[in-house]
């Protein structure tokens, strides 16, 4: 290492509140001799230690940070630790059998997710500096899980997401070692799921709902459920394991809704759990007109927003397929409600989810509210890793 990044007077203030991220106009000079990828020392406009990371003059994060302490080797022995640690807390926090085992900034390894599936890693890679550590960071996973007697027999590559160009990098996906069926059998919460880690969205698999999948089967035991954005039948398996009387699932991809019929053969559910391909916000207009009603509908799309200038959007998507719901919910019946995008904060999401409820007149009882499972942790003033927010309310008519 022989640059040294130095901060703008008033510069670095994430970084100063504890997050891990320096913008590139937080930054006045670059001393030394550099490729980007490399890890770089980080001084404040004072000349004060602020730690080291890895640079990266193509991205508007223009540093990473990987340590706050400057006596720091990033070696292999320090790589190792954070993999080691990561791991650790898994094992004490969430049933692994299928779990993310690394969440970048939050895992102190920017830039890096990697998903258990079973016994396949899946890497996604989103930044230059890390993606140097990649394959020993495969190798020490490997070694930590070995020693617990598990055995990875395939690692498959999905860093194929568009970020990676904001960083210079090329989309990349495919096999990491030897071939392997890339269509993984996974149970989680007692179901069973065909996890398609080459072509299902992002990993394949969205394991950050897993507990929040689990805390919607008590309500479902005998009702009529109506689960809106279902992808692979994930929520709505839930539901027909817990014993519901019918479930409904709704996408609009065509992939997804083959793709969770075939997970409710699995499960023996088919004649209780059913899906359709279509758009959520025309379908429930069209169930409102036709009288239907449902004891328990879930809402769980993708991120309305990815980016401060399309908040405004979101919230109108968010607002209309709350509002739509509510309606949809018999008197005393359950809503379970989520937001996964970074940008919708929980006031905002909160205030939508109540202009929604008072437009279409029905009270709002809080059962609880939730985040993502203890594998995906929120890393205090590190905001990028506080996302999914995840409500189940009790929906009565006004009295």
């Amino acid at each position: 290492m022989s640059a040294i990044v130095t901060l703008k007077k008033g510069g670095g203030r994430m970084l100063k509140a504890g997050g891990m991220w320096i913008f590139d106009n937080e930054i006045d000079t670059i001393a030394g001799n550099f490729e980007n990828g490399d890890v770089v020392a980080v001084r404040d406009f004072d000349g004060y230690p602020m730690g080291k990371g890895f640079i990266n003059q193509n991205s508007k994060i223009r540093v990473r940070l990987l340590t706050r302490r400057m006596e720091q080797e990033i070696d292999k022995a320090f790589i190792f630790g954070r993999v080691k640690d990561a791991w650790e807390y898994r094992k004490k926090t969430v049933d692994v059998s299928s779990c993310r085992v690394i969440f970048g900034e939050a895992d102190f390894l920017p830039g890096l997710v990697v998903d258990k599936f079973s016994d396949v890693l899946v890497v996604e890679s989103l930044a230059l500096g890390i993606d140097r550590f990649k394959a020993e960071i495969i190798e020490d996973l490997k070694q930590v899980m070995a020693e617990d007697g598990i055995v990875i027999r395939g690692v498959y590559e999905r860093s194929d997401a568009k970020v990676r160009l904001n960083e210079g990098m090329e989309r990349m996906k495919g096999f990491i070692g030897e071939e392997f069926d890339t269509n993984v059998p996974i149970v989680e919460n007692g179901v069973k799921y065909i996890v398609d880690v080459k072509d299902g969205q992002k990993t394949g698999f969205f394991l950050d709902q897993k507990y929040n999948r689990l805390a919607i089967q008590k309500l479902c035991k005998g009702a009529r459920v109506l689960d809106c954005f279902t992808h692979t039948g994930s929520f709505a398996l839930n539901a027909g394991i817990a014993g519901a009387k019918s479930v409904l699932g709704v996408d609009a991809s065509e992939l997804a809704v083959r793709q969770a019929e075939e997970n409710a053969a699995l499960n023996g559910l088919s004649e209780v759990v059913r899906f359709r391909c279509a758009d959520v916000f025309e379908l429930l207009p069209e169930l409102e007109r036709a009288g239907e009603t449902f004891d328990v509908v879930i809402l769980d799309p993708p991120a309305f927003s990815k980016s401060r200038n399309s908040i405004k959007n979101a919230v109108k998507g968010y607002r209309e397929i709350n509002l739509r719901a509510m309606k949809l919910v018999k008197n005393g019946g359950f809503l379970a409600t989520c937001s996964c995008s970074h940008f919708m904060d929980y006031e905002l999401f909160t205030k939508t989810i109540s202009q929604a409820a008072q437009n279409v007149h029905r009270r709002l009882r809080q059962v609880e509210y939730r985040t993502q499972a203890p594998d995906h942790p929120i890393l205090w003033a590190a905001d990028e890793s506080y996302y999914l927010k995840f409500y189940i309310f009790q929906v009565v008519d006004e009295r």
